[in-house]
């Protein structure tokens, strides 16, 4: 069974290793370019959901905004005959044309948070989302503070067990605390960008913090080189401004120097590089729980092979700060 953690303020235990449902919406486009991974097999997906599961994986991360709600239908369809035994977290926040499969602008006001709620439970299949998570990452005091108390709202209708931020703005978080189904932050966090403000707010507040990004992209897979090139209809050769380890579709110089210093350290013990890399996020903190996307079965279980190799190790986690920090002093 695989190692579990406790799930925030939810009163849930989770698999400490989840899936990100990204990936599996298939299509879709932000400000014109494309900001899907390409083209997807949705039985293929279905099948590596199930197969997820099965090897003791429990949580699920998706969005309204992926696909325009077509990640939703495939994760419904996958749990159909298993709600039981997932742990459902989903995001709202952006509007969408989904005949168009283009995201259009961010809306969080409490009457499009209470319509948003109800397209995403029709297509989950679901009478409750168990994490409910704000999905824009910067809002206004005020914004915050309504979309809050809309989710409150929520959460005592029975239509979510909880709600969360995805945020790294550790400061807008600690203001929802007083919340009482306030429950979790997702934060980016991967070796190559760590977040410690958030991590103790965490700690501090008994929160989970969802890791977005746990890979960098796929680039801690170990599978790109400078002779990499996605193409313009995956998000990473889009040429979206925040896309930080690859330009035009192409690993930047800089991040696979860095993964190269740390590949011995990565894949210590038997390790893949996708492995080690989670390893790292699970030493990182008690209160982590990194969710990487997937396409196929195959990186399921390399994923998720890492809760059978664990933490990192203490030794190897000081030995990798060594080198990360002496890579910043060389940056400098």
């Amino acid at each position: 069974m695989m190692a579990q953690r406790e799930f925030g303020r939810t009163g849930q235990m989770a698999g400490a290793v989840g899936l990100g449902c990204w990936a599996i919406g298939g299509h879709f486009t932000l400000d014109g370019r494309n900001d899907g991974w390409g083209d997807v097999d949705d039985a293929q997906s279905i099948r590596a959901l199930q197969i997820a599961l099965d090897l003791g994986a429990n949580l699920f991360d998706s969005a309204d905004a992926y696909g325009t709600g077509h990640s939703e239908r495939v994760l419904g369809a996958a749990l159909k005959s298993r709600r039981d035994e997932a742990i459902i977290a989903t995001k709202f926040g952006f509007t969408y044309d989904e005949a168009k499969r283009a995201l259009l602008s961010i809306d969080v006001s409490p009457d499009y948070i209470d319509w948003a709620n109800a397209q995403s439970l029709k297509r989950l299949g679901v009478e409750q989302i168990d994490l409910y998570q704000i999905h824009p990452g910067e809002l206004t005091e005020d914004q915050a503070d309504a979309a809050a108390e809309a989710l409150e709202k929520l959460a005592e209708a029975g239509r979510i067990r909880a709600w969360g931020w995805s945020t790294d703005n550790a400061q807008a978080a600690r203001r929802m605390l007083d919340y009482p189904h306030f429950a979790a932050v997702q934060q980016e966090l991967n070796v190559l960008h760590d977040g410690p403000e958030m991590l103790a707010l965490c700690a501090e507040a008994g929160l989970a913090s969802l890791n977005r990004s746990p890979l960098a992209m796929g680039l801690l897979s170990g599978k790109f080189s400078a002779a990499s090139r996605l193409p313009g209809s995956d998000v990473r050769g889009a040429g979206h401004s925040w896309v930080k380890h690859f330009k035009d579709g192409t690993p930047t110089p800089e991040a696979l120097a860095r993964i190269e210093a740390l590949r011995d350290l990565l894949t210590s013990g038997g390790r893949t590089p996708a492995q080690g890399a989670l390893g790292w996020i699970l030493a990182r903190s008690p209160h982590t729980f990194p969710i990487p996307g997937f396409k196929t079965e195959a990186q399921v279980r390399d994923n998720l092979g890492a809760l059978e190799k664990g933490p990192l190790p203490a030794a190897v986690m000081a030995e990798i700060d060594t080198v990360l920090h002496a890579d910043m002093r060389v940056a400098r």
